[in-house]
């Protein structure tokens, strides 16, 4: 079975949110297309890259394997729609890992990203080439994946920045 992860910026720019999400959608689907045989496809759910990553991964007929970086992990969405497709997606995951830590900080984020670097054979990276903003964010999940020797795919979008 071919393992596809992900690390992915919550946050895409409003005033371009369409093209930047059409953009991100169609890299993303071409990926998971470009493989023969199952399937699993490795998120942590997050709002915004994980959780489009996850609809893609789930239409192709991924397995998904949800990991989950902390024992509150649902308390930190904000916003109801978002925690609303988060346990949607759960609840259609096939396996959860859950990393010990009771609580949500960075060093939680950071172990799950490192998981899913670590048990996939690709990590997409829906990233824009600036540095994480704490650790576990997604510039250190990538420069942790290529000190690996991980193959990494960057997906953006040229001259888009996140606020």
């Amino acid at each position: 079975m071919r393992r596809i992860g992900v690390t992915g910026h919550r946050d895409i720019p409003d005033e371009l949110d369409a093209h930047v999400r059409a953009a991100i959608r169609t890299a993303i689907h071409a990926a998971l297309r470009g493989h023969e045989g199952p399937l699993e496809a490795l998120s942590s759910l997050a709002a915004g890259a994980d959780q489009l990553f996850a609809d893609i991964a789930l239409d192709c007929g991924a397995e998904l394997t949800v990991v989950i970086p902390s024992g509150d992990y649902e308390d930190g969405f904000a916003d109801p729609d978002e925690l609303a497709r988060y346990q949607a997606f759960r609840k259609r995951a096939t396996r959860e890992v859950r990393m010990d830590y009771p609580r949500s900080t960075d060093e939680a984020y950071y172990a799950a990203g490192t998981y899913i670097a670590d048990h996939c054979d690709r990590l997409l990276a829906v990233w824009d080439g600036r540095p994480a903003r704490g650790l576990g964010g997604t510039g250190d999940i990538v420069r942790y994946a290529r000190a690996r020797g991980k193959p990494v795919t960057v997906i953006w979008r040229t001259g888009v920045e996140r606020p």
